[in-house]
């Protein structure tokens, strides 16, 4: 029943085949085509292919109406449901059934080798598919009888880290950076804590002695003299003169 609910793919569609009637086999060579009547096939019509779980089936249809003439159920691929003939890459061997356990081989023939390619191509990517699927499944069976690896920590049970020498910054330890804008070194020869006199500072000092030993008499000095009489008027009568 389980099976019975899997989808059914489909695989290969080919709208001509023929079927024809064979002899018996004579021997254990195989079978061959040139031992067929190729020119009177007992039925021709559609082909289809479907997938259905494991199993994969060869339908022979009516081309106009789709009624069944014939099926092949098939378990594996090469195997002795379908066998290609010896002298053609074009007809092969089959095993029809009809669901009540009985069986008959039948001849099946494609007009293209293009059809027989496809139709062969078909069969061995399913049952490729297959044989991947078991595959895979009896590594999924056996990593599950494998015993677990329990990593979880036990009753009492601790665990120590060692994170090694981490080294702590000092805050205090930090130099602080010199502010910019500080005075400039004194240059050579001159005594700490003080400034350099200026050249010939001696004979200035002397000259400025000299000049406030001898005040002059007249205030204004020689601008009283180059000036006019208008010029000294204005500054008897003020300094400054409004017109």
């Amino acid at each position: 029943m389980a099976e019975d609910n899997t989808y059914e793919s489909m695989l290969c569609v080919k709208p001509e085949v023929h079927v024809y009637r064979i002899p018996p086999r004579a021997s254990n060579r195989g079978y061959r085509a040139a031992d067929w009547k190729l020119d009177e096939p007992a039925w021709s019509g559609r082909m289809k292919i479907t997938a259905k779980g494991k199993m994969a089936f060869i339908k022979l249809e009516d081309k106009n109406t789709g009624e069944l003439f014939a099926q092949a159920p098939v378990e594996q691929y090469p195997g002795c449901v379908v066998e290609a003939v010896t002298d053609s890459s074009r007809y092969f061997v089959i095993r029809i059934e009809d669901g009540n356990g009985r069986h008959a081989f039948i001849g099946l023939g494609f007009a293209d080798r293009g059809d027989s390619f496809d139709f062969n191509v078909a069969l061995q990517d399913h049952f490729k598919w297959v044989k991947q699927e078991g595959e895979l499944a009896k590594l999924e069976a056996s990593q599950s009888a494998a015993p677990k690896l329990d990593l979880s920590f036990k009753e009492g049970q601790t665990i120590k880290i060692s994170i090694g020498n981490i080294k702590k910054k000092d805050a205090g330890g930090a130099k602080a950076r010199p502010m910019g804008g500080g005075l400039l070194p004194p240059p050579p020869g001159a005594k700490a804590g003080g400034v350099m006199p200026p050249p010939g500072g001696q004979q200035t000092v002397a000259a400025v002695q000299s000049n406030t030993a001898q005040p002059s008499s007249d205030v204004w000095g020689d601008f009283t003299s180059a000036g006019s009489n208008s010029s000294k008027d204005a500054v008897k009568s003020g300094w400054v003169q409004f017109s």
